[in-house]
């Protein structure tokens, strides 16, 4: 074994929390389909990272639960740092998260019970008791996958799989503000089939995640010959990405449903503005903008007295810069001023070394962590690149709930005024008056 090899295999062990020893499944995007989605089995998956110390402490308590229910449930993990289109296919946004994939396999559960072995199989036998019962009622069958037979493109949840036609393909697509992932089929196809049932569930998760804002749709080719002509089809399946203004390109990527969402996301990213960065001048502000995203960036700008409208423009247009190079993330931006929502500097320490001051929340664990470095584009770069990786000091929000947040008026982008002081008129009031008083 050669040195690069010998390493990557040290690597592999020094990182990869489960082994082939143990009774945990490692899933990848390769057998995943294969392993759960088309499987009639119960399964409960957990999402970690190498590096996450919470994954870590859970391992023993995952094999131990694992080999309790060999052969009754399936216990399986996802390495959801390496494998990142997976995780994100099923909204993974923390370490670890675990999921029980049960009746409906396109829909799995989030599990909300303890961490312990003990709890993990009690767990996974409410959701045993909970499955037999459904099957029972008649309710529910095994995987929503299913092959369609004949001439459509998509199995599973057709509805997301837009049909394409010689008719319609210019308005929904090249008229489209959207962008647009497009197969070209053939329903005799072999590998057209194969591609189905992943190019349905791509659909449908491609379009939560992206708001509608990337597309998936499907053209058979022996039907529609004028639109797949126009396009050079010569093989199938064969699959072109359309952005509005530019000239479609191939698809490289892979065939599975994990490595067609992430080259979606990919495109959504890429054709997506930058993410508004909002003041908080109410609670709905925080709340929404906070719930929707993994993490909110929140600073705290020196009030505009200390700074003037120049000044305040100037951070204003770091974090603007800092939201476009972080975009990829859909993290959410947000604004104030010091002074003006006091109960949320106080739960997170700012204030005591001074303005301007940075947090980054993570609302769903209720913890922070906040910018040390300085206020620029490269210490907010290091700040939030050092978060990425899940490195980084963070702290519990204080109390573990969201503070009060104020309503206030939003800055009108002018400079701050000294307020008015009333004159008053001293020329009929003698000195003894004030002497009396003394």
């Amino acid at each position: 074994m050669n040195e690069h090899a010998l390493l990557g295999v040290i690597l592999f062990l020094m990182f990869s929390l489960y082994s082939a020893s143990d009774d945990v499944i490692e899933l990848t995007p390769s057998n995943f389909n294969r392993e759960v989605i088309q499987s009639d089995s119960l399964w409960l998956v957990e999402f970690y990272a190498p590096w996450c110390g919470h994954c870590r402490n859970l391992a023993p308590d995952w094999k131990k639960a694992a080999t309790a229910l060999k052969g009754i449930v399936k216990v399986g993990a996802v390495d959801a740092d390496q494998h990142k289109s997976l995780g994100g296919q099923y909204g993974v946004r923390g370490f670890p998260t675990i999921k029980i994939f049960g009746a409906n396999k396109n829909k799995p559960e989030e599990y909300q019970g303890g961490r312990s072995s003990q709890a993990i199989v009690d767990g996974a036998m409410n959701a045993l008791r909970n499955l037999v019962k459904e099957r029972l009622s008649g309710r529910s069958g095994g995987s929503d996958y299913k092959q369609s037979g004949g001439g459509g493109s998509s199995g599973g949840n057709k509805k997301d799989v837009v049909e394409l036609t010689d008719d319609n393909f210019d308005k929904m697509v090249l008229d489209s503000d959207d962008v647009w992932l497009v197969e070209f089929f053939a329903p005799w196809c072999g590998h057209c089939k194969n591609l189905e049932p992943e190019w349905a569930a791509a659909a449908t998760a491609v379009k939560e995640q992206t708001k509608g804002k990337v597309r998936l749709g499907a053209v058979d080719a022996t039907v529609h010959q004028a639109v797949s002509g126009r396009y050079g089809i010569r093989g199938f399946p064969t699959i072109k990405i359309f952005r509005k203004g530019e000239e479609p390109e191939d698809y490289q990527g892979g065939r599975t449903r994990g490595d067609i969402i992430e080259k979606a996301l990919d495109l959504f990213s890429d054709n997506a503005p930058p993410p508004e960065l909002l003041e908080i001048l109410s609670e709905d502000v925080l709340k929404k903008t906070c719930e929707d995203s993994q993490l909110c960036i929140i600073a705290v700008l020196p009030h505009i007295l200390d700074t003037g409208a120049a000044g305040r423009n100037s951070y204003l247009d770091v974090m603007v810069k800092m939201a476009e190079k972080y975009k990829k993330k859909m993290w959410g931006w947000l604004w104030t001023e010091a002074g003006a929502q006091m109960e949320l500097e106080s739960s997170l320490g700012i204030g005591g070394f001074g303005y301007p001051a940075m947090a980054a929340i993570n609302t769903r664990k209720m913890k922070f962590a906040l910018l040390r470095g300085s206020f620029s584009e490269t210490g907010i770069h290091e700040f939030l690149r050092e978060l990425s990786v899940g490195r980084g000091s963070t702290a519990t929000l204080g109390g573990g709930v969201m503070p009060k947040i104020h309503t206030v008026e939003p800055w009108d982008g002018k400079d701050g005024q000294l307020p008015v002081e009333e004159d008053y008129d001293l020329s009929d009031v003698e000195l003894d008056d004030f002497r009396d008083e003394l």
